[in-house]
């Protein structure tokens, strides 16, 4: 198994061009691994087992775990309010702050705009100076209406084992979850990391050159919502410890079974987001040929990491790349090769819809979140998303400024206006347009966020 599971890495590879990658797979009760590439064009080292990679937002099941060891420790209720934790936590409209809930952090909708990094230092207060300036961030859909991907919901949600346990962030993970699963190659700290072996993250041009992506990390203040680093062992003992039901790789339960059953049951729907069908406590779900996959992947500075499982078959599959945007490719491309090379799960083309230009053009516009602006055209009687990142998401994440991804995207059957990205390296990915009540346009949820419609005569890209 480990030889197919290299064979077809390598295979990736070479095709895509990615710098450096990490593979792992949990299938009839054994491990694979595979490794291939560097961890730096410009100190290149090898990549192998002892490399870190920054695994990005699978971290915010990390933080949901350490909620939950909280919740069964008696010490959070996921229904009770926030403030009840954070007493001091202020909203533009104050009566969200008053009723969002534990519950409402982690399955994505609060509501306010959720793609906020703000830099408030490396401080033990860094968390907590972020929290205060969320009552700066608009409240882009009603609290509970909409799932809307939101990283401060995930940082705000790590406030709360701060306030709880009256530990840093960090420490508390450790405490909760890292060191009761033996966790020792997953790290939060720059300072950690820099003393190991670790993946930098990479663009690479359309020219073929491949350019280090800086800063390096994420502000600490986004930590809990996907700032750590860890090896593929240790991504893998993750896995294995929520297929197993909550007991760590020494016998010792940490976790009840129940509350990881819970973890994974849908809390909120999201059919036709980028994202999956619903989201359970911070696991993505989706359905793919009759089976039921949970999982969440990452993105950071030039690193791009997948996560997938299949309890039912207790499988596991994942993939840590550091390399942009063909890396993230590679980890679908993978994925979704495991997934029927070993299961037979296959996931099917969706039925594409023939409409003209002046229909087409209904969905023109340009598209707003707090991160992103995107612009919907008409091009050769199809649909166009060109989107670039705003400055504060260029400063924090490293994109290169102005930089536009143009993606041809093709409307498909089914409710709420669904798509699909039908060219390049997100090719497959979906979303939907969404409109009020009176079915009028109001936005566009593309790669997991809602963007609202703020023109509805695209600027040509």
């Amino acid at each position: 198994m480990t030889e197919h599971l290299q064979e077809k890495l390598d295979e990736l590879v070479g095709e895509l061009g990615v710098t450096g990658v990490a593979a792992a797979m949990w299938h009839d009760g054994r491990e694979s691994y595979a490794f291939a590439g560097m961890t730096s064009v410009e100190n290149p080292l090898p990549v192998d087992e002892r490399t870190l990679f920054q695994f990005g937002s699978t971290g915010k099941t990390f933080t949901a775990t350490a909620i939950m060891r909280l919740v069964q420790d008696g010490r959070v209720d996921l229904h009770a309010p926030v403030r009840r934790y954070v007493p001091g936590f202020r909203t533009k409209q104050p009566e969200v702050a008053e009723q969002v809930t534990v519950l409402q952090l982690l399955n994505h909708t609060a509501g306010w705009d959720g793609d906020f990094f703000a830099d408030t230092g490396n401080g033990d207060d860094a968390l907590a100076r972020y929290v205060e300036r969320m009552a700066e961030l608009d409240q882009v859909t009603p609290l509970g209406a909409t799932v809307s991907y939101n990283n401060a919901s995930l940082a705000l949600a790590g406030r709360v084992v701060e306030e709880v346990t009256g530990s840093t962030f960090e420490q508390a993970m450790r405490d909760l979850v890292l060191d009761p699963l033996g966790l020792a190659d997953t790290l939060a700290l720059p300072g950690q990391v820099m003393t190991r072996r670790f993946a930098v993250g990479h663009t690479r041009a359309d020219d073929g050159t491949v350019t280090v992506n800086q800063p390096w990390a994420l502000p600490r203040a986004v930590t809990a919502a996907g700032g750590m680093s860890a090896t593929a062992a240790d991504q893998l003992a993750w896995a294995r410890f929520h297929l197993g039901g909550g007991v760590a790789r020494d016998g010792s339960r940490v976790l009840s079974a129940e509350l990881v059953r819970q973890m994974q049951q849908p809390t909120a729907d999201m059919r036709g987001s980028a994202l999956g069908d619903a989201v359970g406590i911070s696991w993505l779900l989706r359905e793919v040929d009759g089976a039921q996959l949970v999982g969440h992947g990452g993105t950071t500075n030039g690193q791009y990491s997948d996560f997938t499982m299949v309890p039912a078959r207790d499988f596991a599959v994942l993939s840590m790349t550091n390399s942009g945007p063909n890396g993230s490719e590679l980890n679908h491309r993978l994925t979704t090769w495991a997934l029927e090379h070993h299961l037979g799960i296959r996931e099917t083309e969706p039925q594409a819809l023939a409409l003209g230009d002046d229909a087409l053009t209904g969905y023109a516009g340009r598209y707003e979140t707090i991160a992103t602006v995107s612009d919907v055209t008409v091009e050769a009687g199809q649909l166009v998303v060109t989107s670039w990142s705003k400055a504060a998401m260029t400063a924090a994440l490293g994109d290169k400024a102005e930089e536009r991804t143009r993606m041809p995207v093709t409307l498909v059957a089914g409710d709420r206006d669904p798509f699909v990205i039908s060219e390049g390296p997100a090719k497959g990915m979906r979303g939907y347009f969404a409109r009020d009540d009176a079915g009028a346009l109001q936005g566009m949820h593309f790669g997991g966020r809602l963007a609202s419609r703020v023109d509805s005569v695209a600027t040509p890209a």
